[in-house]
């Protein structure tokens, strides 16, 4: 695990979820937090490069971060 500047709240290791899937569990994680807590969420897609930062956008949080270590992309993300 990076070590970030955040205090993570909530973990969501998505392992190779694609897509859809890893978008829905995102957001019924999400559902579950307070406003402005910290997720950190653990992808091995290459997909989610784009579709985290797009979804962030049109959910209104804030993507954070992303920091890539090896193959797997750490995604740090605020809720609204």
């Amino acid at each position: 695990m990076p070590d970030v500047p955040y205090q993570i709240d909530v973990l969501y290791d998505a392992g190779p979820t694609g897509c859809g899937e890893l978008i829905m569990n995102l957001f019924m994680t999400m559902k579950k937090m307070s406003s402005k807590q910290i997720i950190e969420v653990v992808s091995y897609d290459l997909g989610a490069r784009e579709d985290i930062p797009a979804w962030c956008r049109l959910q209104g949080h804030t993507l954070l971060e992303r920091r890539d270590v090896g193959k797997t992309n750490h995604y740090y993300i605020q809720k609204n």
